[in-house]
């Protein structure tokens, strides 16, 4: 493994990186914002043991300027190219592509996008009006601009992970969506750049957000219906204090109503210290009543 990972910023470079590698050699891509850490790692390695010693690994570092919105703080985003490089080679990528805007979007503003349809206006949509015609039209980017036989996400973020699952299912494109699980923290925390914002004394509330799902977890082995496990989970967060609660649901695997009883996930949003963390569990119900 090399020390140090090839970084290359414009398509040219990236085509000329690509007539390197042998024909017929997989292709796998981990789309990033930067500011990488040991759950993106976990992401490198899974896609390096995918592909093989023979395949390629691509990691894009691009802070998306689309799937910010006008009230976020666009420049706030934490940079850090080298580090991020050097994370990179050590887990065993073979490139990163680390585009400007201007390389991404080279005519300004897209035209054409792709619409996340009903299901990117609920949840995380519901709150960021937008934000998913934004991550769906850049991951369509990166995915023709890499030629990837394989692009693996995490699961933490659990609403992008079944969009970009679905655009491709749709749009026929020729790409395995791989969803990785959530890489925690040692008091259960998911690892997540966001993070990096929380003051310490908001760090060590943030555990309340893994100890939700536990307890939403707990439920579920009891037998609890979907509805009663949302009401226990609200309840335990609603008693936390300077902990605000955006919404606590469960939903089919693929986002769809909850079922009575058999899969299902449990997403979790909360406002900790002025910062979003989000969560989701695959929990199963038992059919109770």
């Amino acid at each position: 493994m090399s020390a140090v990972t090839r970084v290359v910023t414009t398509r040219p470079a990236l085509a000329a990186a690509y007539s390197e590698v042998a024909s017929g050699a997989l292709r796998a891509v981990v789309p990033t914002m930067g500011a990488l850490h040991e759950g993106h790692a976990h992401l490198i390695r899974e896609a390096r043991d995918r592909v093989g010693d023979d395949g390629h690994v691509t990691v894009t570092v691009f802070v998306n300027p689309t799937q910010f919105a006008a009230s976020d703080d666009l420049d706030r985003y934490p940079r850090s190219l080298e580090s991020d490089a050097q994370l990179c080679a050590e887990a065993g990528a073979d490139l990163v592509f680390a585009p400007a805007a201007q390389v991404i979007y080279p005519d300004g503003a897209t035209l054409i996008t792709v619409d996340p349809g009903t299901l990117g206006s609920v949840l995380e949509g519901a709150i960021r009006p937008g934000h998913f015609r934004g991550v769906l039209t850049v991951v369509a980017k990166l995915i023709h601009l890499t030629g990837a036989g394989l692009a693996l996400f995490g699961e933490k973020d659990y609403q992008q992970l079944v969009l970009v699952r679905q655009m491709v299912r749709d749009l026929s494109f020729p790409v395995e969506i791989i969803g990785v699980p959530t890489v925690r923290d040692s008091d259960g925390l998911a690892l997540s750049s966001r993070n990096a914002y929380l003051a310490p004394a908001d760090r060590a509330r943030a555990v309340v957000v893994p100890r939700a799902l536990a307890v939403g977890t707990e439920l579920a082995l009891a037998g609890a219906t979907a509805r009663d496990i949302v009401v226990g989970v609200n309840d335990f967060l609603d008693d936390q204090s300077e902990v605000s609660t955006d919404y606590a649901i469960v939903t089919d695997p693929e986002l769809g109503p909850a079922p009575r009883e058999g899969a299902a996930r449990l997403l979790v949003a909360v406002q900790v210290g002025g910062v979003r963390l989000l969560d989701n569990v695959a929990i199963t119900l038992a059919g109770g009543s």
